[in-house]
């Protein structure tokens, strides 16, 4: 495992919760609390421009969700609902009540599951490059192809040797960006050498292969159609996205009160690592909408 990274204001702290070992990194201070989510194959350092901007008016909690980064890799636990449950742990260790909630992809698509479990706890929700929980079922069909990275990560050979070897962790971090001056080699072995330790090899193997095998089709089949989302949502989505299209967005329509789509041009999946400039703009509106005198672009 690389070094922790460094960022100015930011500590770190270990929370026990559920029989595990959960790193938090936290800046700022206060009782108006953001948390934020991070995706795969990434962990809290994915957030390392959105956390200084944050901090100056909020409390900023950027968790590593199990098997990644520096929390505890154990063998089960990968039911995205069992997440929510971790999510939910920390912030009850850490004696937070309620928060704004950020999350990107696997970390957005828990955030949704939050959302839907415990909308009390949550004044807000942002969620970047991530479907909601509604999808139709014929347009997901003709989509799926896109999915064949997790077909891969999910394989009993290919998904461990694709992480140890980094070739496929680092196919994906570069084929998801629209700007390949995102990333340095710094930047890719900062997201791809802890996946590469047995543990967490394993983590990734199984976060992929219990969506495959338990969670896909009963989603599909509208697993969430009885579930309503009143947190006030939005989400923001670079368009250029490989696994996921604009076109899959619409059909939330009778499952939500209050949420709102704003498209990005010219970016890709890593949105925040990309444009972390409009991710801050974007949750600044949400979360502080007084301080601002416009509110964002539907489209930029």
């Amino acid at each position: 495992m690389r070094p922790m990274p460094l960022v100015h204001g930011v500590v770190h702290r270990f929370v026990e919760a559920r029989g595990l070992r959960f790193h938090v990194a936290e800046a700022g201070t206060g009782d108006d609390v953001v948390v934020l989510l991070h995706g795969y194959p990434q962990h809290w350092y994915e957030w390392r421009d959105v956390m200084p901007a944050l901090a100056d008016r909020h409390r900023v909690l950027a968790i590593d969700l199990r098997g990644f980064g520096w929390s505890d890799a154990p063998r089960r636990g990968y039911l995205k609902e069992h997440m929510v449950d971790d999510v939910l742990a920390v912030l009850e260790a850490l004696g937070v009540e309620r928060v704004k909630l950020v999350g990107h992809d696997w970390g957005g698509w828990i955030g949704f599951l939050l959302c839907l479990r415990a909308p009390e706890r949550v004044e807000r929700y942002v969620a970047l490059n991530i479907l909601h929980p509604w999808p139709r079922l014929f347009g997901s069909l003709r989509h799926l192809w896109r999915f064949w990275y997790m077909f891969v990560l999910a394989a009993p050979v290919l998904g461990p040797l694709g992480q140890r070897t980094r070739w496929m962790t680092r196919l994906l971090l570069r084929g998801g960006v629209a700007d390949p001056r995102t990333w340095t080699e710094d930047l890719l072995a900062d997201f791809t050498e802890g996946l590469a330790t047995p543990a967490r090899t394993r983590a990734g193997v199984q976060l992929y292969r219990t969506f495959l095998a338990r969670e896909l089709v009963p989603i599909l089949f509208g697993r969430y159609r009885t579930r309503r989302l009143t947190v006030p949502t939005s989400i923001l989505f670079g368009v250029d996205d490989f696994a996921m299209t604009p076109a899959q967005l619409g059909g939330h329509e009778p499952f939500a009160d209050d949420l709102r789509i704003e498209l990005v041009s010219n970016c890709g999946h890593f949105i925040v690592d990309e444009r972390p400039d409009v991710v801050i703009a974007h949750l600044r509106a949400c979360f502080d909408p007084h301080d601002l005198e416009t509110e964002p672009s539907r489209v930029r």
